[in-house]
């Protein structure tokens, strides 16, 4: 999106203020500079009401998560920027969501894309959203390796439309492959965080050509369900999802969709509390309080369900294991993965500006690779994506 600050307001902010909002809870974490749900210099967005955390037959009370380890955290650098996606026109982009496809690769959907990393955020610098890139499907050491994008030669935007007036866009929030098939969750943007609706794109070849289908009004649940991370259950046919506002100001909530409707918008079911016990329904309660930004949930190979996200109140990229999808993810295990920092004062695990954390396929809780993107909105750059690597943190 273009770097166009219009204001603090969460419903009309630029890409600019968008992530100044969340970035600037890294300076100074004060109990008097930084509200329950946003940072230090917005506006504080209204706390969001206390919620039930844990799926019983009963009103829960929050308790605190089990310990976790200290992992270890390196970052390994960008996987974006000249030199690195030049080829396919793209040297200045972020996010990097991937999942594997069904022909054995491994595609990262990317958001707001543009081809000089000298210039800015702008329809002038050859605007796409989103773009996709692709690379086989191995556990990196150091880098990821492009081996084509979405497009041929030059990454184009995965589907047509037009950026109109200069601030509209499409984002991607997660893409799931469910057998021959992938879906990519994605949010229109009127301006960053002003989302007018959801949409499912789907593709039936791997990533290469994509068809979109109508999901929710921006506003649907009280603007509750736009930004998702979505995995399947390995055994009740069920996808589940965490769903939020795009603010970086609300709670998080839960959802399934029998896996041959997901394109049905009725068949969503919602897990809440309608009357004094967790059920499926159509009554939406959070199920885990906090300011959460981009977010990632996949699951596991021994079962467990492994969340990143970005925790936009506290500046920080977090993860947390679960038993299944509907456990108490307040008694889950928790652990912070990277700090944010100052420009001038990064380090292994600490990164200035930072936001998502979506893990590349084949990580597991106690080694993962992590998609992390980076924009410095007061120079513009960098603006891109990196990989970082986190050792025993479960």
């Amino acid at each position: 999106m273009i770097d166009d600050d219009a204001g603090h307001s969460t419903e009309n902010l630029s890409r600019s203020g968008f992530l100044r909002w969340g970035a600037a809870a890294g300076a100074g974490l004060t109990a008097a500079g930084l509200s329950a749900t946003g940072a230090p210099g917005a506006e504080a967005a209204p706390p969001a009401s206390p919620a039930p955390t844990t799926p019983a037959p009963a009103t829960p009370t929050p308790t605190s998560p089990a310990p976790a380890a200290e992992p270890s955290v390196e970052n390994l650098g960008p996987i974006t920027g000249r030199g690195i996606t030049t080829r396919f026109q793209m040297e200045r982009t972020d996010l990097g969501i991937p999942a594997r496809t069904p022909d054995g690769r491994v595609l990262y959907v990317f958001g707001d894309s543009y081809i000089d990393e000298d210039g800015v955020n702008a329809p002038e610098n050859d605007w796409r959203s989103p773009t996709g890139l692709y690379a086989e499907d191995v556990q990196p050491t150091e880098t990821i390796e492009w081996t084509g994008a979405v497009g041929g030669e030059r990454a184009e935007q995965l589907a047509p439309y037009d950026h109109v007036g200069g601030k509209y866009t499409v984002l991607p929030a997660d893409v799931i492959t469910l057998g021959d098939t992938m879906h990519l969750w994605v949010m229109r943007n009127e301006s960053l965080g002003d989302v007018s609706g959801t949409e499912i794109w789907t593709s039936h070849d791997s990533g290469a050509t994509w068809e979109a289908t109508p999901l929710f009004a921006g506003n649907h649940k009280e603007g509750n369900v736009q930004l998702a991370t979505w995995a399947l259950h390995p055994e009740d046919g069920h996808v589940y999802a965490l769903a939020t506002g795009f603010q970086r100001n609300k709670p998080v909530y839960l959802l399934r969709v029998p896996v041959e409707k997901i394109l049905d918008p009725d068949a969503y079911e919602y897990w809440g509390i309608p009357a004094d016990e967790w059920a499926w329904g159509d009554t939406l309660t959070p199920v885990l309080d906090g300011a959460f930004g981009e977010m990632c949930w996949r699951v596991m190979e021994d079962g467990s369900w492994l969340l990143t996200w970005f925790d936009a109140g506290h500046y920080t990229i977090e993860a947390l294991l679960a038993d299944g999808p509907t456990a108490n993810l307040h008694d889950a295990p928790r652990t912070t993965l990277v700090h944010g920092a100052d420009w001038g004062n990064e380090g292994p695990d600490r990164i200035a500006q930072l936001y998502g954390a979506y893990q590349v396929p084949g990580s597991t809780p106690q080694s993962m690779h992590l998609v992390v993107s980076q924009w410095n909105t007061a120079t513009q750059h960098p603006y891109r994506s990196m990989l970082v690597r986190a050792d025993g943190a479960f």
